[in-house]
């Protein structure tokens, strides 16, 4: 893709909601519920962006593997987080994963394969189980779960076509750091 196409797509990406975003009742509603959950919240949106964005600048096997790794640790944290088990520290997690991650890519961190797959896999368990403790108690997880993982899909992917250019990849990394610090800090974004 061209790149003055990724800018504008990934913009669109962050600041796009789905029109059926409001939870109710039936299988739809927990589809759209999921499906809009990750972009409820800019740590969930930098953090999610940021795996793609890493994983298309180191390249190689980090492109797929990377991006596949979160998703598979957001489908288990999220299954444990629909259990109602607490995990005591999984908003220090998710800052953690947002600060890690822009931290790498300000530095132009070009991580091994499997150390930068271990800190996506934790920060994906960390992500997925805040998905997972907020799911709709009245039935319809599992389409909740779907919505929540192409969403994340779509993070990456958007993640992807910004890594196209180094320096811009970059740039995002002193974004995600940013943003990172600001919710450590109280600020809202």
């Amino acid at each position: 893709m061209k790149m003055k196409f990724a800018l504008p797509l990934a913009v669109f990406a962050l600041i796009s909601t789905p029109a059926f975003a409001h939870v109710g009742q039936g299988e739809t509603s927990a589809f759209a519920a999921g499906l809009a959950h990750p972009f409820t919240g800019a740590d969930h949106v930098l953090a999610m962006l940021a795996v793609g964005v890493w994983a298309g600048f180191c390249g190689g096997k980090a492109r797929w593997i990377w991006p596949t790794t979160f998703i598979a640790a957001l489908m288990a944290g999220g299954a444990v987080g629909m259990t109602g088990f607490m995990l005591p520290i999984v908003e220090q997690g998710i800052l953690a994963s947002v600060l890690a991650l822009g931290l790498a890519l300000g530095l132009g961190l070009r991580a091994p394969l499997g150390f930068g797959a271990a800190l996506i896999a934790v920060a994906g368990i960390c992500h997925g189980f805040a998905h997972g403790a907020e799911a709709p108690l009245t039935g319809g997880g599992a389409l909740y779960v779907a919505g929540f993982v192409l969403a994340s899909a779509l993070l990456h992917s958007a993640g992807l076509v910004l890594a196209s250019s180094p320096r811009l990849a970059r740039w995002v990394g002193v974004i995600v750091l940013a943003g990172g610090a600001a919710f450590e800090f109280g600020a809202s974004l």
